[in-house]
């Protein structure tokens, strides 16, 4: 299937052909819609009753407990951002989301698949392994954080979120943008990525496979740029989330070459895009959530992470906003 050339390079995006019809509201969206509010009620629950000062979850000595400040303003922003997930599923299925711009859905949708994804994949692999090896949730040495029940309620509410709203946006998005990704990989023309496209998206492959490499380091026991108490505390929940982040590296890696260099043959354009959207999202999104957590005060007498490590997170980060923004270019380029 070949594609309509492209406008010059200096000409404005084109905005997105709308649909053909409205958009139905049927009993599938509904029920997602319904499920996804429902699975932010219990988080917002303990945050909010957290941010009032109780301590339910919460055990004797918890480091949570050193700076009560700093919690109350984690907390504010993180009800903050489930809340967003309660507008997002009522944006995806009502017809005045229709009219947003389409950066104002695709950004925080990003920043929620991007957090989202990789724990709807690293907990159940870590439920399995505990299962199977009967590991402790943490080393008998580290500081107490949070009672056990509380990390299976919210993150089982997380996946329930990842896979609403995920589901609700996949359809959503397929009848709003749906036309700028079909066909295959091998239909794109000649051309199609501009010099400075071309320039982001590489720039953002090399930081990306750059992140990757210790977080496998990591993955496989390396100690290099870890800090003393994060190596006596390393459990196989460590291991787990390392090689996670090093896989949505890889994934953010090949969804853009394969677009770059035109690469895949008849594999559905929306395989690459899909690729470089989630693996970029993880990046970004975990990379910049663990920079800002890296450089608050940390409780008296915890050790805070590694320059190694904040560097790390920094690549990380800059490597998912690299790529979304090439992956945006694209996109633009296509409309037009």
């Amino acid at each position: 299937m070949t594609h309509p050339p492209l406008a010059p390079a200096s000409a404005g995006p084109s905005p997105a052909r709308p649909a053909a019809h409205p958009p139905r509201t049927g009993p599938l969206r509904r029920t997602l819609r319904a499920v996804a509010i429902a699975s932010c009620l219990a988080y917002l629950a303990l945050k909010v009753s957290w941010i009032a000062g109780s301590r339910v979850g919460i055990p004797e000595g918890s480091v949570l407990l050193e700076k009560p400040g700093v919690m109350v303003v984690a907390n504010s922003v993180t009800v903050l951002m489930d809340g967003a997930v309660i507008v997002l599923a009522l944006l995806l299925t009502q017809n005045w989301g229709r009219r947003v711009p389409a950066w104002l859905l695709a950004l925080p949708m990003w920043v929620a698949g991007g957090l989202l994804t990789p724990i709807m994949t690293a907990y159940p692999l870590q439920l399995v392994v505990k299962l199977v090896t009967g590991s402790p949730a943490a080393p008998a040495s580290s500081e107490p954080f949070l009672d056990e029940w509380v990390f299976a309620v919210v993150y089982t509410g997380f996946i329930l979120q990842g896979l609403t709203l995920g589901t609700l946006f996949v359809l959503y998005a397929r009848e709003r943008w749906g036309h700028l990704w079909q066909g295959c990989v091998r239909a794109l023309p000649r051309g199609a990525n501009g010099p400075v496209l071309r320039t982001t998206a590489a720039a953002g492959c090399a930081l990306a496979a750059l992140s990757a490499v210790p977080h496998l380091m990591w993955a496989f026991g390396a100690t290099a740029g870890l800090g003393r108490a994060r190596i006596e505390q390393r459990t196989a929940d460590f291991y787990l989330i390392e090689g996670a982040y090093a896989l949505f590296a890889c994934a953010a890696v090949a969804g853009v070459l394969m677009l770059l260099l035109r690469r895949g043959g008849r594999l559905p354009l929306k395989a690459p895009l899909a690729l470089a959207w989630v693996g970029s999202g993880a990046l970004g999104c975990w990379g910049g959530w663990l920079l800002m957590a890296g450089v608050m005060p940390t409780a008296e007498g915890t050790d805070g992470p590694t320059e190694w490590m904040l560097l790390t997170y920094a690549v990380q980060m800059t490597a998912g906003f690299l790529v979304l923004a090439s992956g945006a270019s694209f996109l633009r380029r296509r409309a037009a």
